[in-house]
């Protein structure tokens, strides 16, 4: 998968706290246009999880068309195991 930089879950956070990647960082799908700024300074590349990747996959559309570095990482048990 290459480097890693920084992994953002945008599950809940009831649903983060039944499971996540080690060092992710649990920013909810429906918060995270309170986070532009944080999530830029990030180190990328970002890659957003979630469950199934519907969410994730909501959250890089939207910061790609910042013009942020970022990707679709999926269902986060599936990104887990290509780490």
């Amino acid at each position: 998968m290459g480097k890693i930089g920084t992994i953002v879950d945008v599950r809940t956070r009831e649903e983060f706290v039944g499971g996540h990647i080690q060092n992710s960082i649990n920013i909810p799908l429906q918060e995270i246009t309170n986070h532009i700024e944080e999530i830029k300074t990030m180190e990328g590349p970002i890659f957003f999880c979630c469950a199934s990747g519907v969410r994730s996959g909501h959250a890089a559309d939207y910061f790609s068309a910042l013009g942020i570095t970022c990707e679709n990482g999926g269902g986060w048990l599936s990104l887990n195991s290509k780490l």
